[in-house]
């Protein structure tokens, strides 16, 4: 089984722009999958979200969590993270990793901008350790 610390796996989260898929369950019972932007930090996979949201209520009531990261062209891959996550609210921590998530996704002369705009009050910041790593890097294979 794959992990986090796995440099291939990290290459693969890590590269260009890919967006989480993650999965929770809503309030009602249903299954919800929705697309996030992240980053890596040491062992766990992080992301913002605000606390009103579907995902910020879904993860106070049951922190477990699932993510997949593909690639949607050939060799076409994913990696897939299973876990429970951890919430913080904390300022400065929120500030942090809007701002290294916005320069992953929007470009390091507009980090910044992002993370001022989400790394406020009322915004969480979720932080996914896996218990399991699915890797495929090449399903033509």
């Amino acid at each position: 089984m794959a992990s986090l610390s796995d440099p291939d796996v990290r290459e693969f989260l890590s590269h260009g722009t890919r967006t989480g898929k993650v999965a929770f369950v809503a309030a009602d019972g249903r299954p919800v999958v929705s697309p996030v932007w992240f980053v890596l930090d040491g062992d766990e996979l992080v992301f913002n979200t605000g606390k009103s949201t579907a995902k910020g209520k879904a993860f106070a009531r049951d922190g477990r969590i699932a993510v997949c990261v593909d690639l949607e062209e050939p060799p076409y891959a994913s990696v897939q993270l299973q876990g429970s996550v951890t919430l913080s609210e904390d300022p400065d921590e929120l500030l942090r990793t809007a701002t290294e998530i916005g320069g992953r996704y929007t470009g390091a002369d507009r980090a910044e901008e992002f993370g001022k705009r989400n790394g406020v009050a009322g915004e969480l910041v979720v932080r996914l350790r896996p218990t399991k790593v699915i890797a495929h890097f090449d399903a033509t294979a």
